[in-house]
């Protein structure tokens, strides 16, 4: 199964969102390449919230390019099975945190947003990655800097889509 088939068949079964899952739909539908950055219409990428529930903190990257602390995530690469390994893929290398899990019952949310030409938007599919205890996380070359938050001050330092995938996270735990 091709990365495009199993992100289609993990947005068929996603349950909420219904507007914003039928635009990746639709999207993926269009265009044989959107999983890629090459497809210059758009493309799906694929993120991770880091979380460590037990000390009640998420993790977050102040992003190198666009200086905003966000969850780890990025662009789906060929050697991706699925979307969901590609986005503990990205989770791992952005934090540095190896035995990160997945939140069980796929994808927590999705987020769509414009990005600078010559792509238009990324539709982003965004997963919780649980944090093995003790957990060291360690910069990469993409973050300016690694941070544990408090659930309650990520609305502070974090845009609403982080805070969003935070609620979401929260809800499902």
């Amino acid at each position: 199964m091709s990365l495009h088939d199993d992100a289609v068949l993990v947005l068929k079964g996603y349950e909420d969102q219904e507007e914003l899952r039928q635009i990746y739909l639709d999207h993926l539908s269009a265009h044989p390449d959107g999983m890629w950055k090459s497809c210059h219409a758009g493309h799906l990428t694929a993120s991770a919230l880091v979380i460590d529930p037990s000390r009640g903190r998420v993790l977050l990257t102040l992003h190198r390019k666009l200086r905003m602390w966000l969850q780890m995530g990025g662009h789906c690469e060929p050697g991706d099975a699925t979307l969901a390994r590609a986005a503990l893929r990205e989770a791992h290398e952005e934090s540095g945190i190896t035995g990160l899990t997945l939140l069980p019952g796929g994808p927590v949310t999705l987020d769509r947003h414009a990005i600078p030409a010559p792509c238009h938007w990324h539709l982003d599919v965004q997963y919780a990655a649980l944090a093995p205890a003790g957990a060291v996380p360690a910069i990469s070359d993409e973050s300016i800097d690694l941070r544990w938050f408090a659930y309650d001050e990520v609305a502070e330092a974090a845009d609403t889509s982080v805070v969003r995938l935070l609620e979401a996270t929260l809800a499902r735990l």
